[in-house]
């Protein structure tokens, strides 16, 4: 074999269509578009568009509601934490918090921190540092010996926005 016998396998690359060169080349004058019209042209956007008929997806009503407010938590139920003690991806006796459970595959997702969930049993003395818990887990986890710290949260993104907007009022004012 030599450096010049080199050369990739057949199909493995293939060149583009040539279009618009001629009407020997079977792709010349319209261009393999067809003939007038809108979708004849460049940036074509004809998705749902029904000749002028009211759309199908805009004569359909809406329906729900979907809070851009909402708190994310990654919801887990203290079986499921019962069962990774006993497989040993937990330890009891350090803090459970949302590292801990993200570790241990338990906590996905849930930018707002973590929510305890009371299904399934628990038996085992630990202490956990949440986000939010439900009464059922809190008496649950309490029975067991164990205890659950609900941290403080802190402002929201929008009463940030709201103060801050109050304090550029107030400095403007004082201007």
């Amino acid at each position: 074999m030599k450096l010049t016998d080199i050369r990739d396998n057949d199909g493995a690359r293939k060149s583009r269509m040539r279009v618009g060169r001629g009407i020997g080349s079977g792709k010349g004058k319209t261009s393999g578009r067809g003939q007038k019209g809108a979708k004849a042209r460049s940036g074509v956007s004809v998705n749902g568009f029904e000749g002028g008929q009211m759309p199908l997806h805009m004569r359909i009503p809406k329906r729900g509601f979907n809070n851009i407010f909402a708190k994310d938590f990654a919801e887990v139920n203290l079986g499921l934490v019962q069962k990774a003690i006993d497989a040993g991806k937990l330890d009891a006796k350090k803090p459970i918090d949302h590292a801990a459970l993200k570790a241990a595959g338990l906590a996905r997702g849930g930018k707002d921190g973590v929510r305890l969930l009371g299904k399934g049993e628990f038996s085992v003395k630990a202490s956990f540092v949440v986000a939010g818990v439900s009464a059922g887990a809190k008496a649950a986890v309490e029975k067991a010996g164990g205890s659950v710290e609900v941290p403080a949260a802190g402002p929201s993104e929008h009463e940030k926005k709201t103060a801050r907007r109050e304090a550029n009022t107030a400095a403007k004012a004082a201007k």
